[in-house]
């Protein structure tokens, strides 16, 4: 099979990968899990280092993370390895809005309706009620260089659970309450969360799941020289 003929499959995968915000409740098999993880680990990396070290949760530490993280969300309590203020400027703050609202307008929530968007933004703690979270660590003396590595496993992994019939969705959000998940799977300290991945089969009935953001032209953020 020649390179070019892996692009229409290729093609397939990655623009049908989109964040999902709901999912099945039926866990995913061993078996393919093993398969999603193994292509996964085909990432590269500098050197070869493959820094990543990833833990999925799944059953009842997982259900321990979902009973405990909202209230201590909700009492301020959070633990970051990795400070994320969240604040963006320019055409990145104008993305940014534009994404929440087109999530929004397919929920049917409006502007006002700062209850219900709240209620939005707090199923991020109970990981859109997904049967696995991967949470992505990385070893505490390594730093930006190593962070990228991880960044490019975790796009092969979305999409390798993408080519599998499998959704997911990349939560910064997951690394706020880091001692709570290291205590909860036994991660040592030496380990420092940068973020997690919920994944399983994707609720095709929610509404959250209809939305696609868009995405900037070519021309906007890719420069050819020579």
């Amino acid at each position: 099979m020649t390179a070019a003929s892996l692009a229409p499959a290729f093609a397939g995968i990655i623009k049908s990968r989109y964040s999902v915000r709901a999912f099945r409740p039926e866990r995913v098999p061993q078996a393919l899990m093993d398969q999603v993880f193994t292509l996964a680990n085909c990432t590269p990396s500098n050197c070869n280092t493959q820094p990543w070290m990833v833990h999925v949760a799944s059953g009842e530490p997982l259900e321990l993370l979902r009973r405990e993280i909202p209230p201590a969300m909700m009492r301020g309590e959070i633990t970051m390895d990795f400070p994320y203020s969240g604040k963006y400027h320019g055409v990145y703050k104008e993305r940014q809005g534009e994404a929440a609202n087109d999530l929004f307008k397919v929920m049917d929530i409006t502007r006002e309706d700062k209850v219900k968007r709240n209620e939005a933004f707090m199923r991020n703690f109970i990981f859109f009620d997904a049967p696995h979270v991967a949470f992505l660590f990385i070893p505490q003396e390594y730093g930006l260089r190593e962070a990228t590595d991880i960044g490019m496993y975790a796009q092969s992994l979305m999409l390798s659970l993408t080519a599998h019939g499998l959704g997911s969705c990349p939560q910064t959000s997951l690394g706020f309450h880091a001692d709570l998940v290291r205590k909860t799977l036994g991660v040592d300290d030496s380990f420092k969360l940068l973020f997690g991945i919920s994944f399983g089969y994707p609720d095709d009935t929610a509404a959250a799941n209809q939305c696609r953001t868009a995405r900037a032209a070519l021309s906007d953020n890719t420069f050819f020289h020579g």
